[in-house]
């Protein structure tokens, strides 16, 4: 590579670490964000003509800012790579396609929608929680397919115990599956609750434990689940930071075994 190339690349990654850079691309995005909200409400034609023009205004810096972002990657065949860089190009490709005035003008409106995603690509935290919250999906699938079970069983005695009380709500174990949606929700569950116990005094029991297991127990592990995955994911950040700075710590486990190591030494002289 050139100088007068390494210098541009030097200048541009500098400029993508800027914070000032950073919080006027967020700036960029709420409002194209608040363009697209506006756009919903009946408007004056000069104001359509004006928000037509920043939204191409919009569009131009969008692809401004991710030309800036691909010549301040060292290695370019990496740069997509990573995924938020393909959906940020993705978008904005789209999003110079002159679809406006088309049959594809609805289309055109819903991808430009995305582009408020745009902001999880720039906020690191807010890749945190993204990422963590898909690599806890399949920990997460387990625990939705056992609360699927409890409230099929529950959806199960409550349609044949009572469907004759209320056939709207206990008809069959698919509206009774509804119903304990409605119950986990607490969505007015206590009317549900007195109109069976006028016939079966204790079926509080039955509500009770239900929202017990549903509500608090499966939110808990679901809770439980996703903080610890967001812990991995803030470690591994905190790792690859202390690497990229040349500041790398040894972990814990990586202390232990160091110890585990002495200690057989000690014992082999001893």
């Amino acid at each position: 590579m050139s100088q007068p190339s390494n210098q541009l690349q030097t200048q541009f990654e500098r400029l993508k670490r800027n914070k000032l850079f950073e919080l006027f691309v967020i700036s960029v995005i709420l409002v194209s964000a608040l363009l697209i909200g506006a756009k919903t409400y009946p408007l004056p034609p000069q104001v359509v003509t004006a928000t037509v023009i920043l939204d191409y205004l919009i569009t131009l810096f969008f692809l401004i800012e991710l030309t800036i972002r691909f010549i301040a990657e060292p290695h370019k065949k990496r740069f997509f790579n990573n995924f938020w860089n393909v959906f940020d190009t993705l978008i904005v490709l789209v999003s110079l396609v002159p679809i406006e005035n088309s049959e594809l003008a609805v289309i055109g409106r819903l991808i430009r929608v995305f582009r408020v995603l745009r902001m999880v690509s720039i906020i690191p935290e807010l890749r945190i929680l993204l990422t963590s919250l898909v690599k806890a999906l399949p920990q997460l699938g387990y625990v939705m397919l056992l609360m699927f079970i409890i409230f099929y069983i529950y959806a199960a005695i409550g349609s044949t115990l009572f469907e004759q009380i209320n056939p709207n709500l206990w008809g069959d174990i698919a509206i009774s599956m509804l119903t304990l949606f409605r119950v986990m929700t607490f969505e007015d569950w206590t009317d549900v609750m007195y109109e069976t116990m006028a016939v079966y005094p204790l079926s509080w029991s039955y509500f009770l434990s239900f929202i017990f297991l549903s509500a608090f127990a499966f939110l808990n592990m679901v809770i439980g689940i996703v903080v610890n995955v967001m812990e991995q994911e803030h470690a591994k950040v905190r790792e690859e930071n202390s690497v990229a700075e040349g500041t790398n710590e040894p972990s814990l486990r990586e202390l232990q075994q160091e110890l585990k190591e002495i200690k057989a030494l000690l014992k082999q002289r001893s």
